[in-house]
């Protein structure tokens, strides 16, 4: 049995991943509000960008811990392929989800569907990213945690899918984004807790390519788009508020009427 470390950086990988996984659902959430709010083509991509800033945002905080995951008597290494499908996964089916929300009919149905479909894709994307890992060993997964990330990942979605939907004021959006970036974080280290590592020492070429040649570099782009994304989001008026400065604009223009501008004494002689 490899002897693990989850906290190579001490507390430092953890925070960090859970601040992009807060950033990630932030600007999901914000983006799905916009999409309920418009129709047509530009329903669909704020719906589209909601699905990848979700996405991308529980990706990179995988792969963010996973930065501070170690194991005894072997070097980590990743296999590009599988590690460049889990990003995909985590996208298509956070996707699936948001689009069920954001085109069903029935609200309480459309909860159900995208919340199973989500969690069940976060979880795809989080074992996805542990089999592209490549060490002198095997893994091992307790079935019963298995399950148990499983459910987590499924109420996490369901939640965030229901903050979405529900949800009007910024403060309570701030608040349901620090609640499910706390849920993908316990997601991600409950399905930790359920790895075993049988080492191999004799066993040799791992292929694949380190963290720092690839995955850091792919999350590091990754969560920059996820922070700028939210800022631009964030700072950007929604249509109701831009319709809300509109009637001020025209109501301060009904109050203070533009006045006539009277001649100066000496302009009709001048004209003249």
């Amino acid at each position: 049995m490899g002897t693990m470390n989850h906290f190579t950086f001490g507390w430092l990988t953890p925070a960090l991943s859970y601040v992009v996984a807060c950033a990630g659902a932030a600007l999901g959430l914000r983006c799905t509000l916009r999409g309920l709010a418009a129709t047509g083509a530009s329903r669909r991509n704020w719906l589209l960008t909601a699905a990848a800033a979700i996405g991308s945002g529980i990706w990179t905080m995988h792969f963010v811990a996973m930065f501070g995951f170690a194991v005894d008597g072997t070097e980590l290494r990743y296999d590009v392929p599988l590690t460049v499908l889990s990003l995909l996964v985590a996208v298509l089916v956070t996707g699936l989800g948001v689009f069920a929300v954001g085109h069903g009919r029935h609200r309480g149905l459309a909860l159900v569907t995208g919340g199973l479909t989500t969690g069940l894709g976060v979880a795809a994307m989080h074992y996805l990213g542990m089999a592209a890992m490549r060490l002198h060993g095997g893994l091992r997964h307790d079935a019963g945690t298995v399950a148990l990330s499983v459910l987590i990942a499924v109420g996490a979605a369901t939640a965030a899918l229901w903050a979405a939907v529900t949800i009007r004021n910024v403060y309570a959006a701030v608040g349901a984004s620090l609640v499910m970036g706390l849920a993908v974080s316990c997601m991600h280290y409950t399905a930790m807790a359920a790895v075993h590592v049988h080492l191999e020492p004799a066993r040799t070429g791992l292929g694949g390519v380190a963290p720092m040649e690839f995955v850091f570099p792919l999350a590091v782009g990754l969560g920059s788009f996820l922070f700028l994304a939210s800022a631009f989001v964030v700072l950007s008026p929604a249509p109701r508020e831009r319709a809300a400065h509109g009637e001020a604009g025209e109501l301060a223009i009904e109050e203070f009427p533009t006045m006539p501008v009277r001649p100066a004494p000496g302009d009709h002689d001048r004209a003249a």
